[in-house]
């Protein structure tokens, strides 16, 4: 097992449009991207919907709780849930333990600042 610095895990969910496709919430997801190559301190970050397509969630693994938060600060918030016409929810996550069967590793990082 190999140790790395301490990662929190970002998890935020909103609503889809209705009846959006999978392509089209591609679409969307991919006019972001640029926001989130840019930011430095965002070492990963995962798209979902859910299986029905009526939720979305990105999943983010950052340095801090500041760093998250300051990905997705007051007015990001506010322009979401100004989209997608619902709140967005945003929880924070000390990661334990990664176990990644591609490369047959197990990270354990360090606890995080809580």
């Amino acid at each position: 097992m190999s140790a790395s610095p301490a990662v929190i895990v970002e998890i935020v969910s909103f609503a889809n449009p209705p009846g959006a496709s999978r392509e089209q919430l591609l679409e969307g997801a991919r006019a972001t991207l640029p926001r989130w190559q840019a930011n430095r301190d965002l070492v990963r970050k995962h798209y979902a919907a859910s299986l029905d397509g009526s939720r979305g969630m990105g999943i983010y693994l950052w340095p801090s709780v500041e760093a998250a938060k300051a990905g997705h600060d007051a007015a990001w918030v506010a322009a979401a849930e100004a989209r997608t016409g619902a709140p967005v929810s945003i929880t924070y996550h000390d990661l334990l333990m990664v176990l990644d069967n591609e490369t047959g590793t197990v990270t354990e990082p360090p606890a995080s600042t809580r």
